[in-house]
């Protein structure tokens, strides 16, 4: 018996822990195999059936910037399911009518966070009437607030809105309905790195992601068509659930491997889109080859304008890596000499930025910020967004000319809000000028419709930068800023004398000692 157990039990034994480990083994493959994610993107027949589980409260995050690249069929579904109390992240609140603006006109969205008003009136009037918080967002930190939050970063440290009210806090989220302010941003954290002072800015991420893309292949795969692929790739990566749109989709193979933007593990849904309406923002005179090519009478207005973006297509150098902002800065292109050749780059992610397009030469999918049809120069090329805020923070821009409402004597620069009446957004602004190594140029009328200056002592509306404009180029003439002197005038021009240009700025103007005329040729 003893001999038995000395040669059976050891044997039976090792055959039972053997068996024990399997077991475990086996549970632990079965709970992988039923909580592990299916990577595989599941395609849907309508936007209807995409976006039946997205609920009351949800966070969406939503691609697009203005009317490019907008999930417009994913949104006119969320719109007909009116789900309410939503939280969206967005570039922009798109136009009046389309995209997100559907979602707001009913009601819908209870916060909206994004970085400028695009040309949403609606926006606007929910955000002043108390109907609608609102978290503004400069463009550059709202795109890294993204990539940051899809790659499990919770915070990061920038110097974008250093000194603003972005770091201080008290920029209205939310007004009562007398006009008076409910809820204010709070400060943030800050803390100097190299001699440079940052500000500590928490990631993003939402319950579902809407994106538009081109094409997606039978794997999930997807890829976008120029300037369409903007905040796209961003968002779709920092939703649990993406939800993809697209013109079309193809056999997996159809879409070269170095050609696809987006891998399949971002996207769990996609459905082909039953109609795209892809409005732009055209601009009446964008399809001249200038502000007063059009066959429309020529106004004072326009002649103003037309000399300021003629002076300032001066400052531009041969090979020169440059950023125009929207508005009067994007009027420039039209004006570059042709023996020089300029690498103009956009914030929703283009390096080659040519001229305005014709009329019969427009592509809804290639536009410039502000959504008006655009060439591309031979030699450019297509990106994301979080890609163009690599260039403008990591300092590969010699320049970029701005818009603005006021410049202070040293250099303080506000364009982007007047509270209570005015709401613009920061875009990329404040991206823009952090950084000392990029030469600012304003381009701007020199006083406000009302006759009162723009040029003042101190800015009397919130901040965009401080000490960070270089030149502003007015009807009057062209003024730089030293940081010590102050505004001094190096150019007037025609029909103005020295103390027109005094009595028009509300600060105290050097003139130079070579004061010449305004050049604009």
């Amino acid at each position: 018996m003893n001999s038995y157990y000395n040669i059976i039990m050891p044997s039976l034994r090792r055959h039972i822990l053997q068996r024990t480990q399997m077991v475990k083994q086996v549970r632990v493959f079965a709970a992988y195999l039923s909580t592990s994610r299916k990577w595989a993107a599941e395609f849907y027949s309508t936007a209807d059936e995409a976006v039946y589980d997205i609920k009351d409260g949800a966070r969406i995050l939503l691609g697009g910037f203005g009317t490019c690249g907008v999930p417009e069929n994913l949104l006119d579904a969320l719109a007909l399911k009116q789900t309410s109390d939503l939280v969206c992240v967005s570039n922009d609140g798109g136009g009046d009518g389309y995209g997100v603006s559907l979602l707001m006109e009913q009601m819908q969205i209870k916060k909206f966070i994004f970085s400028h008003t695009g040309e949403n009136e609606e926006l606007q009037r929910q955000y002043f009437g108390g109907d609608m918080e609102v978290e503004l967002i400069p463009q550059g930190t709202l795109m890294e607030k993204l990539r940051a939050g899809a790659a499990g970063i919770p915070a990061f440290f920038t110097p974008t809105g250093y000194g603003t009210l972005v770091h201080k806090g008290g920029i209205p989220i939310k007004y009562n309905a007398n006009g008076t302010v409910a809820i204010k941003s709070k400060p943030k954290m800050s803390q100097e790195f190299g001699g440079v002072n940052h500000i500590m800015e928490e990631s993003i991420t939402g319950d579902f992601a809407l994106v538009k893309a081109w094409k997606a292949d039978r794997a999930g795969n997807l890829t976008f068509k120029k300037t369409a692929r903007n905040t796209n790739p961003l968002m779709c990566k920092a939703g649990k659930i993406a939800i993809a749109e697209v013109e079309d989709i193809v056999e997996t193979g159809s879409i070269a491997k170095e050609d696809v933007h987006i891998p399949h593990i971002y996207v769990q849904r996609i459905i082909k889109g039953s109609k795209y309406r892809k409005p732009t923002f055209k601009n009446v005179m964008a399809q001249s080859k200038g502000i007063l090519g059009t066959k429309q009478p020529v106004s004072p207005g326009q002649m103003t304008r037309d000399r300021i973006v003629k002076r300032a297509a001066l400052e531009l150098k041969d090979g020169m890596y440059l950023n125009l902002g929207i508005g009067l800065p994007s009027f420039v292109t039209n004006h570059i000499k042709p023996d020089i050749k300029v690498h103009i780059q956009c914030e929703h992610g283009i390096l080659g930025m040519g001229p305005f397009a014709t009329q019969d030469n427009e592509d809804p999918d290639l536009v410039d910020a502000g959504g008006n049809p655009i060439e591309s120069a031979d030699g450019g090329s297509f990106f994301a967004s979080d890609e163009s805020f690599t260039m403008i923070r990591g300092g590969h821009l010699e320049m970029a000319i701005l818009g603005a409402m006021e410049v202070s004597q040293y250099g303080d620069l506000a364009n982007w809000m007047i509270p209570g009446k005015t709401l613009k957004g920061m875009g990329g602004a404040m991206d823009l000028v952090a950084l000392e190594s990029t030469k600012v140029i304003i381009t701007m009328e020199h006083t406000a419709k009302d006759g009162k200056p723009k040029f003042l002592k101190e800015c009397s509306l919130p901040l965009t930068g401080i000490g960070c404009v270089d030149m502003v180029i007015t009807d009057m003439g062209v003024f730089e800023i030293s940081r010590d002197a102050g505004l001094i005038m190096t150019e007037i021009a025609d029909g103005f004398s020295v103390e027109d240009v005094k009595k028009a700025t509300g600060c105290e103007l050097q003139v130079s000692a070579e004061l010449r005329p305004m050049q604009t040729s």
